[in-house]
């Protein structure tokens, strides 16, 4: 037996070896916990960079495809092209887009989301009447801008020849813009009076960009002359409904 003193200390180290153990388990559980927590904080950080990396990449692409294809049309366009000009490689275009017809549907109705962010801003509060709407996009301005422009003047001709996807991106724009200059026309105007002049409008407009666009290079005088000769011949057309159904309430 070991004497007295010595079995006291021999249960006290003991115990201290188990107060350690256990406080070295406390310790290690603490470790894990934060250690997992850590971990998972990090890969949400990770994933949340991704994903705006990702929308940085689609964005990228969208904008350079947008310009391109209004420069130098869908079809003159390559997708390794779209993706260098974004910076990013041919690869990366397809993690976004499926195919070429996918990222020029989408190219076209980003470009057109983008140009009707502009004209908002540009009305600002007012509410722009037929004739404003009409010189802002029946201009020289609106003709030589081909990069940044209305995609549809850009795109018109060669949209029927496209996938069903980048026809309907270009139905709703069209829709869309249609719908823009229905509004601005006056309410005493029956609803299908209106709706068709803006319909004739809508298409009236493209056809004068394009075939001004496609005279500027010869003769700059004739060019701007098919954008006034519509601008004003709508805006005639707005004017006899206008006055039509003055006189039609007057004479009642």
């Amino acid at each position: 037996m070991l004497p007295e003193k010595s079995v006291t200390h021999a249960c006290f180290s003991i115990g201290c070896d188990r107060n350690q153990k256990a406080m070295s388990g406390i310790y290690l559980t603490l470790v894990a916990i934060a250690t997992k927590k850590f971990v998972t904080l990090v890969w949400k950080l990770e994933m949340r960079v991704s994903k705006e990396k990702a929308a940085e990449n689609r964005h990228a692409l969208l904008q350079a495809a947008s310009r391109l294809f209004r420069k130098r049309g869908i079809d003159g366009v390559g997708v390794a092209e779209v993706a260098k000009e974004a910076g990013l490689t041919h690869g990366a275009l397809y993690a976004h887009f499926s195919s070429k017809d996918e990222l020029a549907a989408a190219a076209f109705s980003h470009g057109f989301a983008g140009n009707m962010a502009d004209t908002r801003a540009w009305a600002g509060d007012r509410s722009p009447t037929f004739e404003e709407y009409l010189a802002g996009y029946l201009s020289a301005d609106m003709r030589d801008r081909v990069e940044t422009a209305c995609p549809m003047a850009a795109s018109a001709s060669e949209v029927g020849r496209q996938d069903s996807a980048v026809s309907a991106s270009f139905t709703r724009a069209f829709e869309e813009m249609a719908a823009t200059l229905q509004r601005s026309l006056e309410t005493t105007i029956p609803a299908s009076e209106r709706r068709r002049l803006a319909v004739a409008a809508v298409a009236a407009e493209i056809g004068a960009i394009a075939a001004s666009r496609a005279i500027a290079k010869t003769d700059v005088a004739l060019a701007d002359e098919v954008l006034r000769a519509v601008r004003e011949t709508l805006g005639l057309a707005h004017k006899a409904q206008a006055t039509g159904v003055e006189q039609a309430a007057a004479s009642v």
